[in-house]
């Protein structure tokens, strides 16, 4: 790899550090390209993204991020799953860590942050952002249904009770 590579992928990494919720580094020593491969495309279904760069360009584009205290993290072989979404790469890597034993998760960083991998399970338990949307927009909702339920409530007693007079005046 020539200079003008290497700064390209420091660069690449540098946006992906930058623009990144949650960064998770974890050892893939062991995994078959084919599980890779899987991994990689769990990622890209929930809207992240895998990246395997050597530490060192990791490192260099660390430099000056919100993110920089995770440079301690990257020794060996070493994966990053990123998401734009704080949750997204932190759910995935912590489902697909559990079915493959050789994918360790050693932390990551979510803003400036340093998460350690209890830390990383944290957020991974947290709702998604369209989740809490999900949530938000019913709570929002809800009042507005009650209101209606309420208003409409007298008028349907009244009904209920003309139908009972009714019926006692036709029996």
């Amino acid at each position: 790899m020539d200079r003008a590579q290497k700064e390209e992928v420091v660069a690449q990494l540098g946006q992906i550090f930058a623009d990144s919720g949650v960064v998770v580094v974890a050892h893939y020593a062991g995994l078959t390209v084919a599980e890779m491969q899987d991994f990689r495309n769990r990622m890209r279904k929930a809207g992240g993204g895998v990246r395997v760069a050597k530490n060192r360009l990791a490192k260099i584009a660390l430099e000056g991020k919100p993110c920089a205290g995770m440079a301690s993290l990257l020794k060996g072989q070493t994966v990053l799953a990123y998401s734009e979404d704080p949750v997204v790469a932190a759910k995935v890597a912590k489902e697909f860590a559990k079915v493959n034993p050789k994918y360790q998760i050693l932390g990551g960083a979510m803003g400036e942050t340093v998460l350690d991998p209890a830390g990383v399970d944290a957020v991974a338990a947290m709702p998604s952002r369209e989740e809490l949307i999900a949530q938000i927009v019913g709570m929002i909702g809800s009042p507005a249904a009650q209101l209606a339920a309420a208003i409409g409530a007298p008028g349907s007693n009244i009904a209920g009770i003309l139908k009972t007079l009714e019926e006692r005046e036709a029996a």
